[in-house]
């Protein structure tokens, strides 16, 4: 029985957290077990008792205070990880998680060690959205591949799901929106085998709590340079 980690930070999320946890939950792929859990980030609203009261969503709640930015999150919930993949949910449902079981194929059929959602590999539904964005996102996997000599069409996307053995939380150096590269760059230094799959998305709006802006971009090519000549292939 392959063990699924699910990590969803979350802070200030009360109006989504809990019909976010009722996809997850809902969720039921053959072979395979989830483990929920649930990261707090020091919210002012009740997104923490709102998990509280609904403990059959989850299987732990872990609290943060005060609020620490969503790369300490995504520690707090590795720390507690003990899956043999992690993935990670925002708790906002611009990504679905009955695309859980397209994740999981390349695991159970190929023995993958990472496997990436794509929003450009021709989805059932993609939210028309900011063109800038796309732009930004398409120019970060472009720098990524050519320094990797890679194929991945979405770098950025929410859905990386990777082996947990191939990267230990302690390793970790960031904690800003670099950290994904930071994380996608070093668990692809230790991967044999890579996939990707195609993944629906309902991207929010800035006035709907969308919290990425242009700037993050500069950290996050900052990181995925410093990671091509710093975590060698293999180690």
């Amino acid at each position: 029985m392959l063990r699924l980690t699910i990590i969803v930070p979350a802070y200030n999320e009360e109006a989504t957290i809990i019909p976010l946890l009722e996809r997850v939950h809902a969720q039921s792929v053959p072979g395979v077990e989830f483990e929920i859990l649930v990261v707090d980030d020091g919210s002012k609203d009740r997104t923490a008792a709102l998990v509280e009261a609904h403990p059959h969503l989850c299987t732990k709640l872990v609290r943060q205070s005060p609020n620490q930015g969503k790369g300490a999150a995504v520690r707090a919930g590795l720390a507690h990880a003990t899956g043999d993949y992690i993935l990670f949910q925002d708790a906002d449902l611009e990504y679905d998680p009955a695309d859980y079981a397209k994740l999981l194929e390349p695991a159970l059929r190929f023995d993958a060690d990472i496997v990436m959602g794509s929003r450009l590999l021709a989805p059932s539904f993609t939210r028309v959205h900011y063109y800038w964005h796309k732009v930004g996102n398409r120019f970060i996997t472009f720098a990524f591949n050519i320094l990797n000599n890679t194929t991945f069409t979405d770098i950025y996307s929410c859905y990386l799901m990777y082996r947990r053995s191939l990267l230990r939380p302690e390793e970790l150096i960031s904690n800003g929106w670099e950290q994904h590269a930071e994380i996608l760059a070093r668990s692809y230094a230790r991967a044999k085998a890579c996939y990707e799959v195609p993944i629906s998305y309902r991207g929010r709006t800035y006035d709907e709590g969308k919290k990425i802006r242009a700037h993050h971009t500069l950290s996050v090519l900052a990181m995925i340079l410093r990671a091509r000549f710093t975590f060698k292939k293999g180690n």
